[in-house]
């Protein structure tokens, strides 16, 4: 009762928060369908999220956000958010978590990490007043014991999101043109 977590309650002032590492789940497919090996065996990351939002909102119903960032990965789930709030979301390049494997694989690749599927992540919006509690309750829970604050939504740029680069300046983070992972299932 009381949670919406439509991506149009996105605002303005809230933290961006992932759960965890992202981009093992699509590097670990691509790998085993593709035939790559990448010196080091990268697991997926597929989890039920389910005990994990429930912390989460036990904390507060006021969770203004969830998705999975499964298809498209994390640049897809952000500017869906975006487009559909009218709001901006400006990412630190340096809070994602992304494991070295994967970053190395994708840089093999020729990948943006950003655009790899992810199957037991989560990201969320969160109201910035609950924001410390939630990211405590995750990271007290094992799927979520990674979660990182990734950025801010914000009033600029509405409907786009942009990531302040390791270099000290900023990229549009639009959606993928095209599927790095075909679907699954």
């Amino acid at each position: 009762d009381g949670v919406d977590i439509r991506p149009q309650r996105a605002r303005p002032g809230d933290v961006v928060v992932v759960s965890g590492p992202i981009g093992l789940h699509g590097v670990a497919i691509m790998s085993v369908r593709e035939g790559l090996e990448f010196g080091v065996e990268v697991a997926s990351d597929s989890a039920p999220l389910a005990d994990l939002v429930a912390a989460m909102l036990a904390v507060t119903p006021d969770i203004h956000v969830l998705r999975d960032p499964t298809r498209g990965g994390l640049a897809a789930s952000l500017n869906e958010i975006a487009r559909a709030s009218g709001t901006g979301v400006r990412l630190s390049e340096r809070a994602v978590p992304v494991p070295d494997a994967v970053a190395n694989a994708c840089g093999f690749l020729g990948l943006d990490p950003l655009y790899v599927a992810n199957e037991g992540r989560l990201v969320a919006f969160v109201p910035p007043s609950a924001a410390e509690e939630v990211l405590a309750a995750m990271r007290a829970h094992p799927h979520g014991a990674e979660a990182v604050v990734i950025g801010e939504c914000v009033a600029e740029h509405p409907g786009m999101v942009v990531v302040a680069t390791g270099l000290g300046g900023t990229r549009v983070v639009d959606l993928p043109l095209g599927e790095q992972l075909p679907r699954i299932c």
